[in-house]
């Protein structure tokens, strides 16, 4: 057996927000000013949105979920249509495909990058197909010139999932610039926080207008300035909308976080060199792989073990890092495989077979921009512990 000493002493999370006290002043003031709720301070967060992703539209949402909801009701999808999307996600991105009345279908992944294998994406497409929601795994861009263009030829709508990839680059364009709709995610855990939240960027004025109603109730003004000194009672409501509007208090958090993300960043790129360089050079692990012309946000950094080599699976894998005080995670287990997608579609172990590989192999490691280089080192020794004890 390992021995019984871990090499740390404390537990390193994968995942821990990064919060100083800019943010905290920020969130005071919020409370003290009186005005808590969609207001001032989330326009100043969308109008830095605006400038930092130089998109032209920028709507603060409740979450990602909320947002990429929004945008396929935008998008006209609707009762009988198909999205065609990735099996390796968060089960997210295929229920709000289903709350729409829609079918999701799945395309496979390409096993090195993770992302939606483009190649095989027409042979998915038929007369109901509206749509693509294309996932950003990791904070990887998927090849969104490829998909574009097959877009085009079908005239389909491109929604990029870009949960993981606030800062990401495809090409020399920042990712919230290139498709119809991009979505990005502020949950706690991602790179920019604002504890819950997200927020939609796309080009088009009137569809952006739209999409400002339907995010609060389908009401014809904007609700906070209702209650404002040059603001009025009076609205209407245009069409049914939801709630899903940002609060201030979140917005708060993500001003300053936004001033710091291009910091966090290249904090996640120093971590992930270190890792390239070391774990790069184990046979037992094969480490993530960055097409050219990228800049991925390194939401992730997941390795996949190559159990040929191993007396070890990848649960026994994850306990045995839990074992030195190292935390981490599975990012996800494929949409098809959950019960409620088996039993309402059908589907089995087999069909998505790339997804199925990398899932029974995969292990997020922690990579988060509060973390050390000791900390990077400190993960780069039990693994290597653990694979000297469990190699074949």
């Amino acid at each position: 057996m390992l021995k019984p000493k871990p090499i740390r002493n404390e537990f390193l999370p994968p995942f821990r927000p990064n919060l100083g006290k800019e943010e905290i002043n920020e969130v005071v003031d919020t409370l003290k000013s009186g005005w808590i709720t969609t207001g001032p301070k989330v326009n100043r967060f969308e109008e830095a949105i605006k400038k930092y992703i130089g998109c032209q539209e920028a709507i603060a949402v409740s979450s990602c979920t909320e947002g990429l909801e929004l945008c396929l009701l935008a998008a006209g999808i609707g009762r009988g249509d198909e999205v065609i999307t990735s099996p390796l996600t968060f089960v997210s991105t295929a229920n709000i495909i289903l709350h729409q009345g829609a079918k999701p279908v799945f395309v496979d992944i390409d096993k090195e990058t993770l992302n939606i294998e483009h190649s095989k994406i027409e042979k998915a497409i038929t007369k109901r197909t509206k749509a693509i929601i294309s996932v950003h795994y990791g904070g990887q861009p998927c090849d969104l010139e490829r998909i574009l263009k097959i877009a085009k030829r079908y005239n389909l709508r491109v929604i990029e999932d870009a949960a993981h990839a606030i800062g990401a680059e495809y090409k020399g364009k920042k990712i919230g610039t290139i498709s119809d709709f991009t979505v990005f995610s502020f949950y706690a855990a991602k790179n920019l926080t604002t504890a819950e939240g997200g927020m939609i960027c796309l080009q088009d004025k009137k569809l952006a207008e739209r999409l400002k109603i339907l995010s609060l109730h389908g009401i014809s003004k904007d609700a906070w300035k209702r209650y404002s000194a040059e603001g009025s009672w009076y609205y209407e409501v245009l069409e049914p909308g939801y709630k899903s509007n940002m609060t201030d208090i979140q917005a708060s958090l993500g001003i300053h976080q936004l001033r710091k993300l291009e910091k966090f960043i290249k904090r996640k790129e120093e971590i992930a060199r270190l890792y390239n360089r070391t774990l790069g050079q184990m046979p037992e692990i094969i480490i993530p792989k960055v097409k050219n012309n990228i800049r991925p946000a390194w939401y992730l950094y997941p390795i996949l073990l190559n159990t040929d080599l191993l007396k070890i699976d990848r649960s026994n894998f994850i306990e045995a890092l839990k074992a030195e005080n190292i935390g981490t995670s599975v990012h996800f287990i494929p949409v098809h495989l959950h019960p409620y997608y088996k039993k309402t579609f059908g589907f089995k172990m087999g069909d998505f077979p790339n997804s199925e590989y990398v899932y029974e192999r995969i292990i997020s490691l922690p990579i988060h921009s509060s973390m050390t280089l000791k900390d990077a080192k400190d993960v780069i020794t039990a693994i290597k512990k653990i694979i000297n004890y469990y190699k074949k």
